[in-house]
């Protein structure tokens, strides 16, 4: 749509330069010196269509050189012009053709984002157009529509330009709330995913808890320990379980350690491959060490995706000395 309309913008604004060009060719009296009147002519349509399709398909914003010229052109077409004439044909339709054809330069400049030189033609055109004709008489020969022209452009390129931007931002917007819906309706489909295997691990000991109604031998209440607290580290252990980890969790479980999970957000924005790094590194940290007592914490942190601290017994006071293991897994890779 936006080269639609630049082509049809395009289009309208040669249009005009020729129908100015027409006007200037179809003069009804002989000018006094008719070269300079051609001169004038073509140098305007070399430098209206220079200003129009010069690096129009690769930039809307105008090279400086070409609005440069198209300042040094308005100078001197209306110079040309009233050389070119006699002084009682200057009110002539054919001699003024110059006062619509320069307020079309500046409307080019202004939509090719040239504001200042468009407004600068605007002036020398005014300037120009009363030293030759008068200010009212200039006035009542097209230099009003001109200027509003050239108004009218800059105002419509400016709400575009907004327009652009806001389309632009709200795009930007949309994209982001389809990507936090995204990832939304993935997490809460791997909660279903985790509550669904945590279930199914700890259902057919709940169903026997009921059926003995709480009578479960020594292997029995040990195993409901396990899934209950496997249980917990599916619901809160989030992005830090994988395989590997919740077999390490199970091996300490079993050798009498209470192991405690929390995801706090610490693996968000982690690629997935240094996640399953972060998670493997986890798991060898569980094997390794024989602490009592274990918490696992996934916080918020720039650098820290995961810090794991293992104490001697789950009952001591919570002080340096009872900490034997103090382990922070980094967010990127040491690598």
């Amino acid at each position: 749509m936006n080269r639609s309309v630049r082509s049809v913008a395009t289009s309208l604004a040669v249009g005009f330069a020729m129908y100015f060009a027409a006007r200037g060719v179809w003069w009804i009296e002989q000018p006094t010196g008719p070269l300079l009147m051609v001169a004038a002519i073509a140098l305007y349509l070399v430098v209206v269509n220079a200003a129009i399709l010069w690096d129009s398909a690769v930039s809307v914003r105008m090279p400086l050189w070409t609005a440069l010229l198209a300042l040094a052109s308005s100078v001197v077409i209306p110079v040309l012009v009233t050389v070119s004439l006699d002084p009682a044909t200057l009110t002539a339709p054919f001699a003024t053709w110059y006062i619509g054809a320069l307020g079309l330069l500046g409307i080019v400049c202004v939509v090719r984002r040239r504001f200042l030189i468009g407004w600068m033609i605007v002036v020398i055109l005014v300037a120009a157009s009363s030293a030759s004709l008068g200010f009212l008489v200039s006035l009542s020969l097209g230099l009003v529509g001109s200027v509003m022209w050239v108004v009218v452009a800059h105002l419509l390129v400016m709400f575009w330009d907004r327009a652009v931007r806001d389309t632009e931002r709200l795009a930007g917007i949309q994209q982001a709330v389809s990507a936090w819906h995204a990832t939304q309706q993935v997490r809460q489909k791997e909660r279903r995913l985790r509550t669904q295997f945590a279930v199914a691990v700890a259902g057919p000991l709940l169903s026997r808890a009921v059926a003995t109604r709480g009578a479960l031998d020594r292997e029995e209440r040990l195993e409901a320990r396990l899934a209950e607290g496997r249980l917990r580290d599916e619901l809160r252990g989030g992005d830090l379980l994988n395989d590997a980890v919740r077999d390490a969790i199970e091996e300490a479980r079993r050798r009498g350690a209470v192991v405690t999970v929390f995801d706090e957000g610490g693996m968000d924005d982690v690629p997935e491959t240094r996640r399953s790094e972060i998670r493997d590194e986890l798991a060898e940290v569980l094997r390794q060490a024989r602490a009592e007592r274990w918490i696992i914490r996934a916080a918020r942190d720039p650098r820290t995706a995961i810090t794991v601290v293992g104490r001697a017994s789950a009952g001591m006071a919570s002080d340096d000395d009872a900490v034997d293991v103090w382990h922070e897994i980094p967010r990127d890779s040491a690598r």
